[in-house]
């Protein structure tokens, strides 16, 4: 396939309500959708879902557009692909920017299924027709709301609630959430807010409640503390920010770091990447989930097809549009019935992406050719 044009496209997307994480607030959500265009007609479709600012790691929407456009865009512009990975060697000399590269990896994907009349679960060896999937509920004013939300979701069938949790905002809504539902699956994410030095007792704290995880308690290069982190307690660590490549999450495991890994494909490139990290945890006994950084139901396609893979043995992050957004960027958005979503079997993305929705909330595009 030759790409012949490549259209960034920034939108930003208003949000139902605030999210607030140990790294900020969210009221609304940029994010860059990628097109491919190549010789033959066929239109390929990625999202690059960074944040406005480098809050969850040194990316920004931005940023991604910047690297996209000077430096990926010669790479694979007017030149001919076959298979995934011819399309990323030709760029793979550029370091870091991953979330950039999941945008136009993505694409290539969709490209990919398009090309040969496959769904995006045929493409990625998913297993499963249905995932079932969590809730990820973001730091409340008070511990009150987040009860609230809990109870919320438990009436609407989510097999797994997650909790954001900041120093000052741990042990006792912990302890609150437990008191009310002694037996639900939940977890914690610290999203890296969290030090050994400062703040060990209050970890060792959270080892009482019977948590599924602690998602990403420490900070994304402390892969040595979180290995003596997890010789203390019995809670099983999950990384995040920390696993980038398949090479990452090697040494997590090897030298008992976490016991769990989140792959996030934004986060570690894309899905080749994302399939590669998949099957060294699956050979090594290492439980993984898809978690997701807020992406429109474009980004979230890809999610669902990977989470379809048969290592993705933990209900994944992957809430309905309304949750979050007010309108999504595909016409047929997923479902959450009963706790699951469906994984699209039509060639494709399996959802149809909505030009005129893109058009309105988009702030900024570039065509090149």
């Amino acid at each position: 396939m030759k790409i012949t044009a490549i259209e960034l496209i920034k939108v930003a997307l208003p949000m139902t309500h605030s999210f607030e994480t140990s790294f900020g607030r969210l009221t609304t959500k940029d994010t860059l959708i990628v097109k491919l265009y190549t010789a033959d007609g066929l239109i390929g479709y990625g999202e690059s879902s960074a944040f406005h600012s480098p809050l969850y790691n040194a990316e920004t929407v931005d940023s991604c557009k910047y690297i996209i456009e000077t430096f990926i865009t010669p790479c694979i512009l007017q030149k001919n692909f076959e298979t995934i990975e011819e399309f990323v060697k030709a760029y793979s000399f550029i370091v870091g920017n991953e979330i950039a590269k999941a945008g136009v990896e993505t694409a290539f994907w969709h490209l990919l299924a398009l090309r040969d009349q496959k769904s995006l679960k045929e493409l990625v060896g998913g297993t499963r027709d249905t995932i079932p999937v969590g809730e990820s509920l973001g730091i409340k004013p008070s511990i009150e709301e987040v009860l609230e939300e809990v109870d919320l979701r438990v009436k609407e069938g989510y097999k797994r609630i997650k909790v954001k949790i900041k120093p000052g905002f741990d042990v006792e809504v912990t302890r609150k959430i437990r008191e009310k539902y002694p037996t639900i699956d939940l977890m914690l994410d610290g999203n890296s807010a969290y030090n050994l030095k400062d703040h060990l007792s209050i970890l060792t704290q959270l080892d009482q409640f019977n948590l599924m995880m602690i998602e990403q308690p420490l900070a994304s290069n402390d892969i040595i503390d979180h290995s003596t982190l997890q010789r203390l307690i019995e809670t099983p660590i999950c990384m995040d920010e920390s696993i980038c490549s398949a090479e990452d999450a090697r040494k997590a495991i090897q030298t008992g770091a976490c016991k769990i890994i989140n792959i996030k494909p934004g986060r570690v490139g894309g899905v080749l990447e994302s399939i590669k990290i998949h099957d060294y945890c699956e050979k090594n006994n290492i439980p993984v989930w898809c978690g997701g950084l807020l992406e429109s139901g474009i980004g979230r396609a890809f999610n669902i097809a990977l989470a379809s893979k048969s290592n993705y043995t933990l209900p994944a992050d992957m809430s309905p549009y309304n949750i979050y957004f007010h309108e999504d960027l595909v016409e047929n958005p997923f479902e959450v019935v009963n706790g699951e979503i469906k994984v699209p079997t039509e060639i494709g993305l399996g959802y149809t992406p909505n030009d005129a929705a893109i058009a309105k909330y988009t702030v900024e595009k570039v065509y090149l050719k």
